[in-house]
């Protein structure tokens, strides 16, 4: 008697919210892959007709009638093979997250999800009802099985644990391993965060093992709607054994990722789990006749699990992030205002690196074709195209500055130009003059003539923007956006702000990785010209140079607002207790200072919360985010922790730095 095994497939897609024939024709572009590959078991992403972002549209019956429309023209292309299809379900009042297993032509079930995802950006409670375990229920038209269901396909067991439900406490798998289950299917839309897939990775093994199962998890990929980039990672596993991983991160439709499963190896793992509590009686619900062939055992050797470091994470996350949102927007490149610091030159060598990576994968034609055909000419000319940058000097900026910013754009080849807004600002301020019926001077009105020269370079930039077709990126980083160290309709405009999942203090080792390492196996080759940018002190070159002003001057030293901010909003504690957290990590500042830049944290967070509001959409990197639309929620107006501050302020001078104003804190 021959052994029963399974060719299985998990394919990663990059989907688009409601976008109907690109979605399904990507599906059907994966069903025909795995046909070429005799896969007879196919695994897609969670909600993969739909897309998962389409937030409240999920609650459109048109939309839910659609997707189920389209679930009908993909049946019929599935003969010869098993397919897991994503997509949402009404039923008896409710909106459902469902996996349909469509079996050799026929929709045979649905699966629905248990447990959803309410943490973060996650927001599936306002859309979606959870399915109650050990439920069956009908679902017209034809009575379709839908619910907690368990499939026999050719003698073999298998069941669902959709996204979320692999990551609670207590899974559907363990009460799908008491009925006897071989494999299980999780299709996954599961958001990129620094060093995610080595978890993914450790429950997909221990769940295999425990359960005694195979197990296929299947993932999104790109920047499907605007904030969330998914890294794809496809994985199969079984009996504790990794036996097949994808590739993270890619910029192509999709990748398919196939390993064999020996049933009869995973069964004989279940027989020694001597502490299972057995279900022998339990019936499948949705049994049929189905073949999976007499594919070759899978070799025994294990594979390999990269683990990526996490300046190569942010590289590759943030350059798909930028290729998805430029060609899903419509848009033909990027207007940049470089100011030669580190924010600006950091986007900007990630625009760079997102031509490379992209074309190394995709090819030139690949990848002008992916953009939508609107590069010219040859291809060591798009990034003039693709990238414009524009240094804009104020009486206040220095050659310093201007050179690093020439420098990089220069070496990048993006197209640089060199504008002066001094007359401008000088207009702005004689209007206010004359209002005020007085001369501004610096010693009084410090945060007006500081953010009018920020004001003044929007204009030019947005203008230029418009007339290429461009889009307009913002330079603002996690940590400036935590204090509201940004003046807004100035270096906050634009329609994107890729950098504002991300502090300052990494992006500043992340130029220094750039500049002397990079990572020459993926032919990123370092950039020595960013010496000049990493050679200087942050500063927001906005006072006259004999005040010799710097970022972390106005602010406090970055690593030091870091950390508050980890302790304060990520793990929300109150200021004493941040205070107490932070005096370890920084033996080396006096306890004073701490505790007046603890005060000036809280008193800045709450009083900037507007300003998070009005970010452009940001990329998710990790679970620290600001992001008020998808993470970090918090009032706009409050009472500003000042009771607990109160606590804190020992003196009359902690008192006065803890109130120093930054730029736009009024």
């Amino acid at each position: 008697m021959s052994s029963l095994r399974v060719r299985a497939g998990a394919a990663c897609l990059n989907q688009t919210p409601l976008d109907w024939p690109g979605n399904t024709h990507r599906i059907l572009q994966a069903i025909q892959l795995a046909k070429a590959e005799e896969i007879t078991l196919l695994c897609l992403p969670e909600l993969c007709i739909t897309g998962y972002g389409c937030e409240d549209a999920f609650l459109s019956p048109g939309v839910i009638e659609r997707a189920w429309q389209c679930l009908q023209e993909l049946v019929p292309a599935t003969s010869g093979l098993a397919v897991a299809i994503g997509l949402p379900v009404f039923h008896r009042g409710g909106v459902y997250n469902a996996a349909a297993l469509v079996v050799d032509g026929r929709l045979i079930g649905l699966a629905a999800k248990q447990n959803l995802a309410g943490d973060g950006l996650h927001y599936e409670p306002r859309w979606f009802k959870p399915w109650p375990r050990g439920k069956v229920a009908r679902i017209e038209p034809g009575g379709i099985p839908f619910g907690d269901l368990l499939f026999e396909l050719g003698g073999v067991r298998i069941g669902f644990e959709i996204c979320e439900d692999a990551w609670v406490p207590d899974p559907p798998g363990i009460g799908l391993a008491r009925r006897g289950i071989d494999i299980i299917l999780n299709p996954s839309a599961s958001h990129f965060a620094f060093g995610k897939q080595q978890v993914r990775r450790g429950f997909v093994l221990d769940n295999s093992r425990a359960l005694g199962a195979g197990y296929i998890y299947a993932n999104l990929v790109g920047n499907e709607a605007g904030r969330s980039v998914y890294d794809g990672g496809a994985m199969i596993a079984a009996g504790g054994r990794l036996l097949a991983e994808g590739p993270r991160l890619f910029f192509g439709d999709l990748r398919l990722t196939s390993a064999v499963i020996d049933v009869d190896r995973t069964r004989s793992v279940q027989a020694r789990i001597v502490s299972r509590d057995l279900d022998p009686e339990h019936a499948p619900e949705v049994t049929v006749p189905f073949s999976f062939g007499h594919p070759a055992p899978q070799p025994s050797a294990p594979v390999a699990a990269p683990d990526w470091s996490k300046e190569r994470e942010f590289t590759h996350a943030v350059a798909l992030g930028l290729f998805d949102y430029l060609r899903k927007s419509r848009s033909r490149g990027f207007v940049l205002s470089l100011s030669g610091g580190a924010d600006s030159g950091a986007i900007a060598c990630l625009i760079s690196l997102m031509m490379h990576l992209g074309r190394a994968e995709l090819g030139d034609p690949g990848f002008r074709e992916k953009m939508g055909g609107w590069l010219r000419g040859k291809p060591e000319g798009w990034m003039k195209q693709m990238l414009v940058c524009v240094y804009q000097a104020s009486a206040n900026s220095g050659s310093v500055t201007e050179n690093a910013a020439r420098s990089l754009a220069e070496v990048l080849g993006a197209e640089f130009h060199r504008w002066d807004i001094s007359s401008f600002v000088a207009g702005y301020s004689a209007l206010a003059a004359s209002a005020l019926g007085r001369e501004l001077r610096w010693e009084q009105d410090d945060l007006a003539l500081q953010n009018i020269q920020a004001r003044v370079r929007a204009p030019g930039v947005w203008m230029l923007a418009n007339l290429r077709g461009a889009l307009l990126v913002s330079t603002s980083n996690r940590s400036e956006a935590a204090v509201g160290y940004a003046t807004m309709d100035g270096d906050t405009c634009g329609g994107l702000s890729p950098i504002a999942g991300i502090d300052k203090a990494f992006l500043r080792n992340w130029l220094r990785w750039l500049q002397q390492t990079g990572s020459p196996d993926e032919e990123i080759q370092p950039i020595p010209v960013l010496h000049l940018i990493n050679e200087q002190a942050p500063t927001a070159e906005l006072r006259p140079s004999s005040r010799h002003q710097t970022d972390e001057d106005d602010l406090m030293p970055y690593p030091v607002l870091d950390a508050i901010e980890r302790f304060a909003i990520r793990d929300k504690l109150l200021p004493a207790a941040v205070l107490e957290s932070i005096r370890a990590d920084f033996p080396d500042h006096e306890p004073a200072r701490l505790q007046g830049w603890v005060i000036r944290f809280f008193r800045l967070w709450a009083r900037n919360q507007w300003k998070r509001e009005r970010y452009a959409p940001s990329f998710h990197l990790d679970d620290e985010n600001l992001d008020p639309k998808t993470w970090c929620r918090f009032p706009i107006l409050s009472g500003g922790f000042e009771e607990e501050l109160k606590e804190l302020e020992g003196c009359h001078a902690l008192h006065q730095l803890a109130l120093e104003p930054a730029r736009e804190v009024d």
